[in-house]
């Protein structure tokens, strides 16, 4: 006697069962990398962010006793928010247009664009800690050649690293002298806008500045995009060139029992991100920590939000 045929509806459903498990098994590495790197670190950020917790004893909750003391009782919170909401304003914006600006000059150079690509580009394989030490060196306000050169030309010498109103923009002196990954994805985003725009705006009788307006941007707003979004997430994450500047302006670069200001000088390369480390790992207050961490998360999360939406608008997109 022949078997009954399965109903429609029954083979259906186990047809849609196993092409959901195929598409899972396809995104397991995705979803596992991303629960365990992504989903629980930040779950357990929050988490921590309530509790009393030292990283040895049993965490204990604290309600909202984390969040007061880091809003209203850390007396280098405000400071540290404030030092890395203008690196995020003011070193984003000028590494974008340097780097942007530099990527424009190399792809109009006839000859020799491959020597001056390679020139901007190398510094940005420097390690950091390298970089900054030498950076430091050379804007020393005593012995370094930068302010030797400024005095012999009559200008202003600075004190950079040991001035508080010149440590941050010696710093993007740094970011900007190390912008050679921008300056590459730019040459490829310009060498990929049509030839075609450029000619018909050039008849249309655009000049320079108009073409640059209404082809170039437009063309390369994706890219432009990209680049701001990184960088404000990278710039949100700051931390070593600030402290290593921090540390040789201060004379103090190693060794055991050396005191170091936090920030030097006077607080004015104090980050979030050397917040976290202080406290979660100098302090050994985890939780406190996690408060900045979570804060930094939702800073970083609304500035992309921002940046997204705000193109979206200006392109009419839904």
């Amino acid at each position: 006697m022949a078997l009954p045929l399965p109903s429609a509806p029954a083979a259906l459903r186990r047809r849609r069962r196993r092409e959901h498990a195929r598409t899972l098994a396809f995104l397991s590495p995705w979803l596992i990398g991303f629960g365990v790197f992504f989903a629980y670190p930040l779950v357990s950020t929050v988490y921590f962010s309530f509790m009393r917790y030292d990283g040895f004893t049993a965490p204990t909750f604290a309600g909202l006793r984390n969040w007061d003391y880091v809003l209203t009782r850390y007396p280098f919170f405000w400071q540290g928010l404030g030092n890395t909401l203008w690196l995020v304003a003011v070193m984003v914006t000028l590494r974008v247009a340097f780097g942007l600006g530099i990527g424009l000059l190399i792809t109009k150079v006839k000859t020799g664009a491959g020597l001056f690509r390679t020139a901007f580009y190398l510094p940005y394989l420097a390690p950091p800690v390298a970089a900054t030490m030498a950076f430091a060196f050379l804007l020393n306000p005593g012995t370094g050649p930068v302010n030797h050169l400024l005095g012999e030309l009559g200008l202003p010498q600075p004190g950079w690293f040991t001035d508080p109103a010149w440590s941050k923009p010696a710093l993007t002196l740094l970011a900007m002298w190390g912008v050679g990954d921008l300056m590459v994805i730019f040459m490829a985003a310009l060498l990929d806008v049509p030839r075609e725009q450029y000619e018909a705006a050039e008849l249309d009788g655009a000049g320079p500045w108009q073409r640059f307006r209404y082809v170039t941007l437009p063309a390369i707003s994706p890219i432009v995009l990209f680049a701001v979004v990184t960088g404000v997430i990278q710039t949100m994450q700051y931390y070593t060139q600030a402290i290593v500047a921090g540390k040789v302006a201060s004379g103090v670069i190693g060794g055991s029992g050396q005191q170091f200001e936090p920030g030097y000088p006077h607080g004015s390369t104090w980050t979030l991100p050397q917040m976290v480390y202080s406290l979660g790992f100098q302090r050994f207050d985890t939780g406190s920590a996690c408060v900045v961490a979570v804060i930094l998360f939702a800073l970083s999360m609304a500035f992309t939000s921002v940046l997204l939406r705000r193109r979206s608008g200006l392109l009419g997109e839904d």
